[in-house]
């Protein structure tokens, strides 16, 4: 496997952020196709706190959205990570997971309280993340909400994402 380059986005990356979107959920089960959408709703709204991409021999391949989230009452800093996107070509190289860990290490040096997301547990739980009784998100079933502590405090409550969640295809 090539080497994998890992940089808060640019200018520049902003078109293939969107084609790496696109492509990655053209074909996914549950995607309505709004994660390009997504992002982009999120940068225009200042919502897109870490921004990243993957790079490997001189192509980006990968992105990854985290954005502030209100977890219950909570006044504390949770993040919502997603979307996550790798081109189809060159899933299952390890990509996604090192934007993953790399996302998490830039939650955890802003002292963050957690991260949430909507995914699947087979996949997120090997960088820590599982269910809580307590934790929700409207319409989604309880075992794909998942939440990873980075303090004593555990998630509680419904998880309330920016708009950007909302946009419609």
């Amino acid at each position: 496997m090539a080497r994998i380059e890992i940089h808060p986005e640019t200018a520049r990356e902003i078109d293939d952020i969107r084609e790496i979107n696109v492509e990655a959920f053209r074909d996914h089960p549950v995607s309505r196709q709004t994660e390009h959408l997504i992002v982009d709703a999120l940068r225009a709204n200042g919502a897109l706190e870490v921004s990243l991409v993957a790079v490997t021999e001189g192509r980006t391949v990968g992105h990854i959205a985290f954005s502030k989230a209100v977890v219950g009452d909570s006044e504390s800093d949770w993040y919502l990570l997603g979307p996550v996107a790798v081109l189809p070509g060159v899933q299952g190289q390890g990509i996604g997971s090192a934007l993953v860990e790399f996302g998490l290490e830039e939650l955890r040096t802003r002292h963050a309280s957690g991260c949430v997301l909507v995914g699947d547990p087979g996949y997120y739980s090997r960088f820590g993340f599982s269910t809580f009784p307590d934790l929700s998100y409207a319409g989604v079933p309880h075992e794909y909400v998942l939440g990873l502590l980075f303090t004593a405090a555990s998630p509680c409550g419904s998880i309330v994402a920016n708009k950007a969640f909302e946009i419609e295809p």
